[in-house]
């Protein structure tokens, strides 16, 4: 009995060590308050704007919910200006060695979303956190996004 217990506190252990190492949400979104609603400092038109979602190789599905979700905003409503150059949209794992830089640029360690806006060639770097609220509603969460990322072009 007293092996059981020991078995089921370790995958407990185990679980829990995942979800923590899966997951990166430590920090507020520099561009908005805590409902969501973006402040004066990020409504400045950019030169250019990085939509970055890093994620780690073993995740959870909040964390390919989250992919799935910025992935098809981005494709669907930005592929021109994908094109064009003016949005660079990136899906990153941590864990490659290519990926590396970059993410030691973005203080990226797991699943989360960074939206660089670049204004008179200077980086102004924040990590979304409101996304993971959203996840319930792929229409809020879709919405949310594309009102962010049209605020910052300006649109």
């Amino acid at each position: 009995m007293q092996i059981i217990k020991n078995f089921l506190c370790f995958i407990l252990l185990i679980t829990f060590i995942i979800i923590l190492t899966g997951c990166n949400k430590t920090t507020m979104d520099a561009g908005s308050d805590d409902y969501g609603n973006l402040m004066s400092s990020a409504n400045q038109s950019v030169d250019k704007l990085e939509v970055y979602y890093f994620h780690r190789t073993a995740r959870c599905y909040s964390c390919n919910t989250i992919g799935q979700y910025v992935r098809e905003t981005m494709e669907q409503k930005y592929s021109e200006q994908i094109k064009d150059g003016v949005i660079d949209f990136r899906q990153l794992n941590v864990e490659l060695p290519e990926n590396k830089e970059i993410a030691k640029k973005f203080q990226a360690s797991g699943s989360s979303l960074y939206i660089n806006r670049i204004i008179d060639g200077q980086n102004n770097i924040e990590q979304d956190m409101n996304v993971w609220r959203l996840l319930k509603s792929e229409d809020q969460f879709k919405s949310y996004l594309e009102n962010k990322i049209d605020s910052y072009l300006g649109t």
